[in-house]
């Protein structure tokens, strides 16, 4: 049997633009409500809706552990982080939701 997944992910308006990090059980539910505006708050705001770095994790403690600390980052550090495996800034919903 799969265990369940649970995601942090960063959310961007553009290269270079607002960011936005959150953390989920279902990404690809997460990301299609950003990405049409759906979710309340900072990203629907700032037009934050590219999907554009995750990280799987097996246990939730451990992914919002992870979100904390991201989110405590230097703004510059998540950069380098999203250019680590995105260097284009590719919107991935469409990889993750199998369009």
């Amino acid at each position: 049997m799969v265990g369940k997944h649970y995601f942090v992910y960063i959310l961007a308006s553009r290269k270079y633009g607002a960011l936005y990090i959150g953390v989920t059980g279902n990404l690809v539910s997460r990301a299609y409500l950003h990405r049409e505006g759906l979710a309340d708050g900072h990203s629907r705001r700032y037009h934050i809706r590219k999907l554009v770095y995750f990280e799987s994790f097996l246990e939730p403690g451990l992914a919002i552990q992870r979100e904390k600390q991201l989110k405590k980052w230097r703004r510059a550090w998540k950069i380098e982080l999203i250019e680590t495996t995105n260097p284009e800034w590719r919107d991935l919903y469409p990889e993750i939701a199998g369009n």
